[in-house]
């Protein structure tokens, strides 16, 4: 049973890595999952810059066969080590223009077939709403997942417009699945959706905020060091949790945010913490890149991730 279809407009999949859409038998190490669609705010919002992502991000690969074989200074060594490692791409979940919901429906039941396999989720949005139904998918998968979150917002919201389930609540929906348990959040800043009673409850559920200007200050060690070790942990990143110098095309552009050296330091050092199973890339507006700028770092920080848990075992069956 296939719930994904190959990238509408990309010539390649992600890295040239191989199409593998019938998730009832897979079998990989990582799965690249396109999640296009978060539930939209307003009836004309659902298909917007942000659902180009997953497309643009495999487009963006342009030299898949050097980034993959030759050896790579941010790992030490080539992508996948030597090591006899399956990396496919699942395509994007696909969507019902009569029924939004849907989409989250399939989203969750594709990410479960790619947890229930033993291999580690690379999800690409999309909106920061499509870690909701990953998170659900998490449910059996593991106990107290610490919840690792990069941004420039909190994401506490109940809701917004009568809608509970878009880009502004992810991590307050996680508080409310009991198989997460910790939550850090690095990287906030600036001016969210975020009200006073957002940043009370966040803090009542005892979710670890460390904003950008104290990560700037005691470094991305200390903010490892904050984390509870051993894992397993889920990792999710928007996009405007960097610094809009190397990730500009967001729609809410922040000064201040991660730089690649804190978030190369993140990735590595999370992974020798513990099991990561997954992990999303969310929030990128293909249309608002400056130069190619969010596309290369989103492929070194996809990279990254697959390197460094290579290199460190964190993959395969929990």
């Amino acid at each position: 049973m296939s719930l994904t279809q190959a990238p509408s407009s990309a010539p390649r999949t992600f890295l040239d890595f191989p199409l593998h859409l019938d998730l009832d038998t897979l079998a990989a190490d990582f799965a690249i999952l396109g999640i296009p669609f978060g539930m939209p705010y307003s009836p004309d919002s659902m298909a917007n810059d942000q659902s180009r992502a997953p497309d643009a991000l495999r487009a963006a690969s342009e030299i898949a066969e050097y980034t993959r074989n030759h050896f790579d200074w941010d790992l030490g060594g080539p992508l996948l080590d030597g090591k006899d490692i399956k990396v496919v791409d699942c395509g994007n979940v696909t969507a019902d223009s009569a029924d939004h919901r849907e989409h989250y429906r399939r989203a969750e039941t594709a990410a479960g077939k790619i947890f229930k396999a033993g291999a580690t989720l690379i999800a690409l949005g999309g909106d920061h709403g499509i870690p909701i139904p990953i998170m659900r998918a998490l449910e059996g998968v593991a106990e107290r997942i610490t919840l690792v979150h990069v941004d420039a917002h909190l994401d506490w919201r109940h809701e917004v417009n009568g809608e509970t389930e878009g880009y502004s609540s992810p991590i307050r929906r996680a508080a409310e699945m009991d198989w997460f348990g910790d939550i850090i959040q690095i990287g906030i800043r600036g001016i969210g959706s975020a009200r006073e009673a957002e940043v009370a409850d966040a803090r009542a559920y005892g979710a670890d905020i460390v904003t950008a200007y104290e990560m700037h200050e005691i470094g991305m060690q200390a903010v490892l060091d904050r984390i509870p070790d051993g894992g397993p942990y889920y990792l999710t990143i928007d996009a405007d949790g960097l610094d809009p110098t190397i990730m500009p095309a967001v729609m809410a552009q922040t000064p201040g945010g991660l730089t690649w050296v804190q978030t190369h330091a993140l990735i590595h050092g999370l992974m020798k913490k513990g099991r990561v199973l997954g992990m999303d890339l969310v929030e990128i507006a293909p249309s608002r890149d400056v130069g190619n700028t969010t596309m290369i770092h989103a492929e070194r920080l996809i990279c990254n991730f697959i390197g460094a848990s290579v290199r460190t075992r964190n993959y395969g069956a929990v």
